[in-house]
């Protein structure tokens, strides 16, 4: 609907859904002007939906990443290479430039697009809401949060978040993270070459003395997404569990991110035996190796992104701000299991209110607050279970779901290469 809005969207799109939310670190996104929200209170699910503002597959589409004005693992985006009707469609979304010689530059803005994206949504939910179809969600919240649009749904008895980020997608590899893959790998021989540098992205972030409103950080999303099947089952449970932690934790100021934590693991695999890292019942020496790990950084003010290892991703931290975390972390590591409990409990008591809620929900008498009363306008949530089942059933595997925009009652969905 966004699309058939003003034709700025490609219309063959190809959209990124991965499980947890941007507060979760599964993109690489700076959470400062993000809302708080918490599972149980305010949501049961959440997503991360990467929807490409452009798409430059073709390979013979010029590309212009300016990295001149840019710190690490950043760029701005030029469009002066590209064609008259691509210029002028977006041209009210770029900065521009001009120059001595009389040509302009047209730089592809985040801000600008993250502005354009929050309108376009905004609109195409009101209009979803004035027309409520059975099966439709119910929108429960629409809010931006810096170049972020978080939408939470009620579907049934379930309020769902999703964090829906404009981004800038490619096909192959930046320049700047071609010496990683003469490296050996964790994931050597296990996923091909191909398969890790499909593509990349751009996302609408940027660097902690950059200008917003000109640059975006490279983002390897599809890669870690395919990097996750090669990780152990144990090391995945230490990660959930330290990464619980560190969201309670190391919450203020914000200066540390599960994306930290998510870079800190994958060096991890890289760094010990691979008979180590599969043994099934080491979860507790790798969640205390992760603890370490990051003091390590902490300490050393130094978190080298996965693919771009001369990025430091803790450059800018003062020094007080390392070593309070540090500090607190230290209190972590004396007493590990303590601080698990507490986050379980955490964890527990957020499910509790998901099922009162949805329990109340299901009542006859007590429509859930995130669903209407009535019946046929009341949406089911058989999606959504279905959705959950999928991603249950299939770990590690590449669940895309095709949508026909005039009519999304009939989803279909696709797992690797198996239609049904």
């Amino acid at each position: 609907m966004v699309q058939k809005l003003d034709q700025k969207l490609p219309v063959a799109n190809e959209y990124l859904l991965l499980s947890g939310g941007v507060r979760e670190g599964v993109v690489d996104m700076d959470l400062d002007e993000l809302s708080v929200y918490a599972r149980g209170t305010d949501y049961d699910m959440d997503f991360t939906l990467l929807v490409p503002a452009l798409k430059l597959h073709d390979r013979n589409q010029p590309v212009t990443l300016d990295m001149r004005h840019s710190a690490l693992g950043h760029s701005w985006l030029s469009l002066r290479l590209f064609d008259e009707v691509t210029i002028n469609k977006w041209k009210d979304c770029c900065t521009i430039v001009d120059h001595i010689n009389g040509t302009t530059n047209y730089f592809f803005s985040p801000t600008m697009v993250a502005d354009w994206f929050y309108q376009s949504i905004s609109l195409v939910l009101l209009e979803v809401q004035k027309k409520p179809q059975r099966g439709m969600p119910k929108v429960e919240k629409v809010e931006r949060n810096g170049t972020i649009i978080s939408v939470i749904l009620g579907v049934g008895s379930s309020r769902m978040l999703y964090d829906i980020v404009p981004v800038v997608s490619f096909k192959g590899w930046p320049a700047v993270a071609q010496s990683w893959l003469m490296e050996n790998h964790f994931w050597d021989g296990k996923i091909t070459e191909e398969e890790v540098i499909s593509g990349f992205y751009l996302v609408p972030a940027c660097s902690f003395k950059g200008r917003k409103e000109n640059e975006w950080r490279l983002s390897f999303a599809r890669s870690e997404v395919q990097l996750k099947k090669c990780i152990s089952t144990s090391l995945m449970q230490a990660y959930q569990a330290c990464k619980a932690i560190i969201i309670k934790l190391l919450s203020r100021p914000k200066a540390i991110s599960p994306y930290h934590l998510r870079s800190i693991m994958l060096w991890a695999c890289d760094r010990l035996p691979s008979n180590y890292l599969s043994q099934d019942d080491y979860s507790a020496h790798f969640l205390l190796g992760l603890i370490d790990d990051l003091q390590h950084c902490l300490v050393n003010k130094m978190c080298p992104n996965y693919f771009i290892p001369q990025c430091n991703m803790l450059e800018h931290l003062s020094d007080e701000t390392a070593m309070l975390h540090a500090r607190k972390l230290s209190s972590v590591r004396s007493d590990p299991t303590e601080h698990l409990r507490t986050t379980i409990e955490h964890a527990k008591a957020a499910n509790r209110l998901t099922v009162e809620l949805q329990w109340r929900g299901s009542s006859n008498n007590l429509p859930s607050p995130q669903s209407d009363a009535g019946g046929e306008n009341q949406p089911d949530d058989r999606l959504a279970k279905k959705l959950q089942q999928l991603v249950t059933e299939n770990p590690g595997k590449s669940i895309s779901v095709f949508i026909n925009p005039d009519d999304v009652t009939r989803p279909h969905f696709r797992i690797d290469d198996k239609f049904f």
